[in-house]
């Protein structure tokens, strides 16, 4: 008796597990909508104001593409086009290339709480061959969420250590990794240390900050490894050593390495010993301070993904609203720009992507301007510019229609979204609970 019942009580606690296993994987469990098909017949939109990406705008556009590229992009009032295929009369609606997010991690981890749904990282300090993409899970109920605010392409980007890996560039329909990849292993990304560092406080130190003693030691530590991996490129080993392999695109010019740095001292550092040691091909990634050293940023030809617009300054004599026109402050001087959400619920907070956009257009630029910062200027800093980040002849049809301004959170209302031509789905588990919820309280 007291067996079965030892049995019995061993099957219930099974059970609970059981339960508690279905409730965690819930959200992982349940995919995405159907990706959908390649094009097949020509689409042409009407009458829309088209939002170009670089600068420019179309009041009157005609929109033409086949096979998953634009072949038409047209003033109707000033130019003779033959209207082809299915007609969309978009009139007094917009017409914007899809927004792309850099410096992401989505589609790396699904529930922060579920620890098997999380795969952003990897044990190790020196780690370029880790690479995101493999991980990347195209079924996210995250980057499903993106997508009916315009966010219709994202770099997914290792974090952790001090290289954390190689990022890879994908469009946010697709069955799977290999088909949701447009360019594979695009770049390298360098936590560069600080210089100064917060007392632990957890060891009886004060928390202000001060100079951190390891700072050249571990200047050193990323200079030793840079030149190892040079020289074992210009070697034959005997053995192959995959971290020292994977640095070699950078070496050539084929792959970019970002740089995550915020202050002065460590930008300039890090670009001055990247290029004295024969990578050339860089980006910085937060760069907080970077308003402080504009021309140095343009000798070198540095882009910037700046930090999160939507933030609180971190120093006590910065301005309040520092982070919220350092985008303004950086196009100003001439300096490449694009932005990034990385930060605090960092894949969630991409779906407002075109709102910090928004925000920097409060501060005073130009809103063509400030849609390059999500368009054209994130497509060049990543390499993709020639397929994507504007609406023009041979790119991609990668783009949305919007009953209003795609950059003001109450007008940004997305009827139609297009990613290589194919118009993919718009549902998402957060449309699904608002349809059933508004259905519920609109009988009664």
């Amino acid at each position: 008796m007291k067996a079965y019942n030892l049995i019995k009580e061993i099957m219930k606690t099974l059970k609970n597990i059981r339960t508690i296993l279905i409730m965690s994987f819930g959200f992982i469990v349940y995919s995405q909508q159907t990706p959908a098909p390649l094009q097949k017949e020509v689409l042409t939109i009407t009458g829309a104001t088209a939002h170009i990406g670089n600068g420019e705008i179309i009041q009157n556009s005609i929109i033409t593409f086949e096979n998953g590229k634009l072949v038409a992009v047209a003033d109707a009032t000033t130019s003779k086009i033959a209207l082809r295929g299915t007609i969309i009369d978009a009139s007094e609606k917009h017409v914007y290339p899809g927004f792309i997010a850099p410096n992401t991690t989505l589609g790396l981890v699904e529930i922060d709480a579920v620890r098997p749904s999380r795969d952003l990282d990897e044990l190790g300090q020196f780690i370029p061959n880790i690479r995101s993409l493999i991980a990347y899970n195209a079924e996210s109920r995250v980057v499903e969420s993106l997508r009916p605010n315009g966010v219709l392409i994202a770099q997914t980007t290792p974090r952790g250590g001090i290289i954390s890996g190689t990022s890879s560039i994908v469009q946010l329909d697709a069955w799977n990794w290999e088909d949701a990849a447009i360019k594979v292993d695009d770049g390298i990304h360098l936590n560069w240390p600080e210089s100064y560092v917060q007392g632990r406080w957890w060891l009886g130190e004060s928390s202000a900050e001060k100079p951190n003693k390891k700072y050249q030691e571990e200047l050193e530590s990323i200079t030793s490894f840079i030149v190892n991996s040079k020289t074992y490129g210009k070697s034959t080993p005997e053995t192959i050593n995959e971290s020292y392999k994977a640095m070699q695109g950078l070496f050539r010019g084929e792959q970019k390495m970002f740089i995550h740095a915020n202050g002065e001292k460590e930008m300039i550092d890090a670009v001055s010993i990247l290029k004295n040691n024969g990578i050339d091909n860089l980006v910085l990634v937060g760069a907080y301070e970077a308003y402080k050293i504009t021309d140095y940023l343009k000798q070198h030809d540095v882009p910037v993904l700046i930090q999160r617009v939507h933030t609180t300054p971190e120093g006590d004599d910065d301005d309040y609203d520092l982070p919220y026109k350092l985008a303004k402050l950086l196009v100003e001087e001439g300096v490449l720009v694009a932005l990034q959400s990385s930060g605090q619920m960092s894949r969630m907070n991409t779906r407002n992507l075109p709102f910090y956009a928004g925000q920097v257009v409060g501060q005073g630029m130009d809103k063509e301007k400030a849609l390059q910062l999500i368009t054209e200027n994130p497509a060049k800093i990543l390499g993709i510019d020639k397929s994507y980040g504007t609406l023009e002849v041979g790119k991609s049809a990668t783009l949305f229609i919007s009953e209003g301004d795609a950059l003001d959170m109450m007008s940004n209302q997305l009827i139609k979204a297009f990613i290589d031509g194919r118009e993919i789905s718009l549902e998402t588990h957060q449309t699904e609970l608002w349809k059933r919820y508004t259905n519920k309280y609109s009988n009664k």
